[in-house]
């Protein structure tokens, strides 16, 4: 019977729940059990897929799509799901479908129009019990369609939150429904460290356990998050106060490398204390392949800047799968990545600041939507051709590389219809498809595609296959008219899809490495098993370094 994990978070957002979660999952696949993930978010969107990263972070992108029918006659496509879950599928190295993420408005949405359908009549419809029951079901489902050994659900939000409230609740109803060895609840907190007085507090934590015991819900473990490990008075006083045994009160302090989490988490026993909570006979847990990879992200390394332009640079978690692939790729080839955001607003009305970029190792040109930045990241693309900086541009940034080259060859009018529906040259328009979608939510080209690489590019020495997989988000492409007109004047088409019918990838001919992808190879990167292309990059950005050092 799959076991059930809970994991709430209190005090504040943005605490490290979905590291947690996955670190949790990891103790699992440490002693050979099976383990899934669940997301449940409590905002109204159907989706994150609508939302901007400056707000919510990241949209993570998932291998399939998935037919969303909240009732008969309505249906939403998605693939589009909440950044934790490229945390999951990177701990755990597993693929994870989007049925995963049950958010508020899926919950609602359905429950709504089984209402309208007749499918609660004579009945008055509630937040309980048919809101909660929505909830539990989705919990179940997932279950049951893979039967894992342990099914760990993360709660977005903050506990005391009024849209965190009906999944609360549904725990708690889910809680009295198991048995207590098949349920689990982790509860993440804070214990600041106050440096006036050089004491950690326990005060938020006792009042976050207070709000949790006032839905009904009892921790069966504390993961204490701060600046600076437990001391033994602090994590006594947090048992005390919290009615939890003081070897469930773990420590996770702040930390560079979140592949050490696991590990820390197993020498404080917190495996084998939900294992002898769930009564599993599992076998004893083997580290050694994650405890090598974790040394590698900790070794003192030759550092790589890597500078990545674009227009949502004011959270990390706005790119949170590229920062990793830049990370696993470096760390895979010795080196650590020290990557930099480069607003590109301000490059619009003043070129000097592209001369910053002379100082980097190579450039990412970073995916989004819409007009604001993006000429200053054409200007990037520019900068980069003329300086030979090794450039990847993902999706949006692919396109703006291509407008870029459009221009460097005398098509002056060059530009995306996404910028402006009037230029002269729309070299990047709507995929046909699209052009008859009005709606915004679920109706991109996503999910995983079959990739076609041509032979001899730098693309398909990255892969070494003439035909891979990869994840795609987006409703604009570039128009193959366009492309095959410069392939001759240095331009590559180094990859299409299976019916060639759409651009996948372009480069730059020569020694020059220089990279467009449409799709987002960062989605399926591993700390293990970093992407092909990514690698590739970085290598190209290590060599200008070491060929920077000669010269100086």
């Amino acid at each position: 019977m799959t076991k059930f994990v809970f994991v709430t978070g209190g005090v504040l957002s943005g605490i490290g729940k979905g590291v947690t979660s996955a670190a949790i999952g990891k103790l699992f696949q440490f002693r050979g059990l099976e383990v899934d993930m669940i997301k449940a978010d409590p905002y109204l969107n159907v989706d994150p897929g609508t939302l901007n990263p400056i707000e919510h972070g990241e949209v993570f992108v998932t291998d399939e799509v998935w037919e969303f029918k909240p009732s008969e006659g309505f249906s939403f496509s998605i693939a589009e799901i909440d950044q934790d879950f490229g945390t999951y599928e990177r701990f755990l190295d597993k693929t994870v479908h989007p049925r995963n993420n049950v958010t508020s408005g899926q919950v609602y949405l359905a429950t709504l129009l089984q209402e309208r359908a007749g499918g609660f009549l004579g009945r008055t419809v509630q937040i309980i019990p048919h809101i909660t029951d929505e909830i539990k079901r989705r919990i179940r489902r997932v279950a049951e369609r893979g039967s894992p050994d342990v099914l760990i659900t993360e709660l977005g939000g903050t506990v005391g939150d009024i849209e965190a409230s009906p999944f609360l609740e549904a725990v708690r109803q889910f809680k009295l429904e198991e048995r207590f060895d098949q349920v689990a609840l982790v509860h993440v907190t804070l214990v600041p460290y106050l440096e006036t007085i050089g004491q950690l507090k326990t005060k938020p934590t006792q009042h976050s356990v207070k709000t949790l015991l006032s839905a009904g819900l009892q921790p069966d473990v504390i993961v204490a998050r701060g600046e600076k490990p437990l001391t033994d008075p602090a994590r006594d006083k947090i048992s005390l106060y919290s009615n939890v045994p003081s070897e469930a009160v773990i420590s996770n302090p702040d930390t560079s490398e979140i592949y050490e989490i696991p590990l820390r988490f197993e020498r404080q026993g917190l495996g084998d204390y939900l294992c002898d909570h769930f009564r599993f006979r599992a076998r004893s847990p083997n580290l050694s392949s994650w405890k090598d990879m974790a040394l590698k992200f900790k070794k003192e390394k030759e550092s790589v800047r890597i500078a990545m332009p674009g227009k949502y640079t004011q959270i990390m978690d706005s790119y949170v799968s590229i920062n990793e692939a830049l990370e696993h790729a470096a760390v895979n080839s010795d080196a650590k990545a020290r990557i930099e955001f480069v607003d590109t607003e301000p490059i619009e009305e003043d070129l000097s600041k592209l001369d910053i970029l002379e100082n980097y190792h190579g450039i990412l040109l970073t995916p989004g939507f819409g007009t604001r930045g993006a000429e200053g990241m054409i200007k990037v693309a520019q900068k980069a051709m003329d300086s030979k900086i090794p450039f990847l541009g993902i999706c949006f940034g692919a396109q703006l590389f291509f407008i870029a080259f459009c221009r460097r060859m005398g098509l002056n009018g060059a530009n995306s219809a996404e910028i402006d529906p009037e230029a002269e040259h729309p070299v990047v328009d709507l995929l046909p498809e699209q052009k008859k979608i009005s709606e915004k939510g679920g109706t991109m080209r996503l999910g995983g595609h079959e990739i076609v690489l041509k032979p001899g590019t730098k693309l398909f020495k990255a892969y070494g296959k003439k035909r891979v997989v990869e994840r795609f988000r987006h409703r604009y492409h570039l128009i193959p008219e366009y492309a095959h007109r410069f392939e001759g004047g240095g331009l590559v088409i180094s990859a299409m899809d299976k019916d060639r019918r759409i651009i996948n990838a372009i480069e730059i001919e020569g020694d020059h490495w220089m990279v467009g992808t449409q799709f987002h190879p960062e989605f399926t990167s591993r700390p293990e098993k970093p992407s092909p292309i990514y690698s590739d990059f970085i290598s190209a950005a290590l060599k200008r370094k070491r060929r920077e050092s000669k010269k100086s």
